[in-house]
């Protein structure tokens, strides 16, 4: 018998070669899953084949941990250091912020500036802004990065900026009410023009 003959089947009918009466998608499922190739010469339908592409329904212990696994771990606990970090500068910021004389006298003990405010209560609406920027910042950061993790993305990224956004704002609203103030204002410019000499 030749090699090119075909093989008679149990229906007597010739058995098909190298994929001749398979219709294009059969051949392309068995070209793309080597599984269904075995299953079918060996006799089994695909169907009951499983397939090579489905990754196991959990891992076995003592494999390694994928790094797609790792990479979001660390990404959850960096997340959650930095909120609580953020959590904590906010509470302890709040309270300072909010009395604006107390954050002026200590302000100007720090620059070393014998200085005082002219009107203590204009400042206190812009502290209590500031606190407010600082409040509301953290729990946009939070709310935000809670749906990044839940959705699987990377979320350490948001309470970083939020933190330097909020904090740029929260400052820029606290020097306000000194650059209002001359006496003040004239005083930090003094520092800053000796230092710049120096």
């Amino acid at each position: 018998m030749s090699d090119f003959a075909p093989e008679a089947g149990p229906d007597g009918r010739p058995r098909p070669r190298y994929g001749e009466y398979a219709t294009p998608e059969e051949q392309r499922a068995r070209i793309a899953q080597p599984a269904v190739t075995d299953a079918l010469s060996a006799g089994v339908t695909p169907a009951a084949a499983p397939a090579a592409s489905t990754p196991p329904a959990s891992a076995e212990p003592g494999k390694p941990v994928p790094v797609a696994a790792r990479r979001s771990m660390l990404d959850r606990i960096f997340t959650v250091a930095l909120l609580g970090y953020g959590l904590f500068i906010v509470i302890t910021s709040i309270p300072t912020v909010a009395d604006y004389t107390g954050f002026a006298a200590s302000f100007f003990d720090t620059l070393g500036v014998d200085a005082t405010l002219t009107d203590p209560g204009a400042g206190r609406g812009w502290g209590l802004a500031s606190a407010l920027v600082l409040g509301i910042g953290w729990l946009a950061a939070a709310v935000l990065s809670w749906r990044n993790l839940r959705a699987g993305r990377i979320s350490f990224w948001i309470p970083l900026v939020a933190g330097i956004v909020c904090t740029m704002i929260a400052s820029l609203l606290l020097v306000v009410p000194l650059m209002m103030d001359p006496g003040a204002w004239a005083a930090i410019q003094g520092v800053i023009d000796s230092a710049g000499t120096e």
